[in-house]
């Protein structure tokens, strides 16, 4: 593998749906960082998500809040290629009966390169927020060490959890596969 690309939701489809943060099967809104923490859930609901703005179905979706929705190709597409350290929720989209899931990345990696992004501030103890101090606050231009992913082909990077990245064999596979919705940029 010789480069990492962050995956994000391609906003520039026209038409596209967009899709609210999950509920349960109450109603009631589910914690949605959860679903970038690096560790596998146990969820006792049914996850539902919402469609706030009616369009054209994605097979890649990043609700508002930054949860990662997928159809069923792109978990197929990961078995088939035997990509560990991903889980894949169930998820009903709200007026759709095809297989959706929220994909709750496994792995988190220290790999964040500080000097090689454009810009990289931390959070310090005049900022007010104690328990983050020492932690990332802007992370501009992303850049990564790949000799510090291992051998990880999904992960988010350690310190910015807003950040899915994915290896370049996987990027070329979504690709190959057609999987609508995706935009990438090289780390």
């Amino acid at each position: 593998m010789s480069g990492y690309f962050e995956l994000s939701s391609n906003m520039r489809i026209p038409g596209r749906w967009m899709l609210k943060s999950p509920v349960d099967e109450h109603g009631q809104e589910v914690e949605p960082w959860q679903f970038s923490e690096g560790r596998v859930l146990a969820l006792q609901s049914q996850l539902r998500l919402p469609v706030s703005l009616p369009g054209r179905e994605l097979d890649f979706s990043v609700t508002g809040l930054g949860v990662v929705v997928v159809h069923g190709r792109v978990a197929q597409l990961f078995t088939r290629m035997g990509i560990d350290g991903v889980q894949f929720l169930p998820a009903r989209v709200a007026g759709h009966s095809e297989p959706y899931f929220i994909l709750n990345a496994l792995r988190v990696c220290r790999c964040i390169d500080d000097a090689r992004c454009e810009e990289v501030r931390y959070w310090k103890p005049e900022d007010g927020q104690p328990e983050k101090v020492g932690e990332y606050r802007v992370v501009a231009g992303l850049r990564i060490d790949p000799k510090k992913v291992g051998d990880a082909r999904i992960f988010r990077p350690w310190g910015w959890p807003v950040a899915l990245l994915i290896s370049e064999d996987l990027k070329q596979a979504l690709e190959a596969e057609g999987i609508t919705g995706t935009r990438f940029v090289e780390v």
